[in-house]
Formats: C-alpha cells, sequence, structure tokens
C-alpha cells in the first residue's frame, strides 16, 4: 500500500477524527473509504451523464420511451441499495414510428 501526505485544515481535521472514533476505524481508514466513495461517485456521475448526452440526441419520444422501459430496472437497483424507495413514472402507450 503506498504512502500519501496531505495537508488539513483545522476543522477538517477535527471532524476526520471524531468520525474515525464514532466508526472505531483509523483516520487513515476513514479517509480511504470516503474516497473510494468518491470516486465510484465521480465515475458514476460521468457515466450518467454520458447516457444523458445519448439520450439527447435522439427522438425525444424514443427517448422517454427509452427511460420508461429502463425505469423498472432502475427501481430494482434502487430496492436493493434504499429499500424504501420507490420511483415510478405513469406509463403511456407507445405508437411506434414506421
Amino acid at each position: 500500500m503506498s504512502i500519501l501526505s496531505m495537508r488539513l485544515d483545522e476543522e477538517l481535521e477535527r471532524q476526520l477524527t471524531m468520525e474515525a472514533e464514532r466508526e472505531r476505524k483509523s483516520r487513515s481508514e476513514v479517509v480511504r473509504e470516503a474516497l473510494a466513495a468518491y470516486l465510484r461517485d465521480r465515475e458514476q456521475r460521468r457515466f450518467q451523464d454520458e447516457i444523458v448526452r445519448a439520450m439527447r440526441s435522439i427522438d425525444p419520444d424514443e427517448a422517454r420511451a427509452m427511460a420508461e422501459e429502463a425505469l423498472p430496472l432502475d427501481n430494482e437497483s434502487m430496492n436493493l441499495a434504499e429499500p424504501a424507495a420507490r420511483y415510478t413514472v405513469k406509463r403511456k402507450s407507445r405508437v411506434r414510428k414506421t
């Protein structure tokens, strides 16, 4: 494992120390977990932004239909992550263009 030195202002160091004590973890472990979560969130945001760009490049009705089809899968994944959360969309019947 590599070593990283960083400077923290006094307030951030105090918060880090308090969190480490509450969690009964080392400050290094708290920072590693926070950094890993931050990097995961950034990667997910980039992925979502890429999807948004792609969806904006297609017909709005087609984009809406695709989003509605994906919603049950999104609900399923959210249910695994946050069991109390539920998001729904009122479905409209689709008319396919030929």
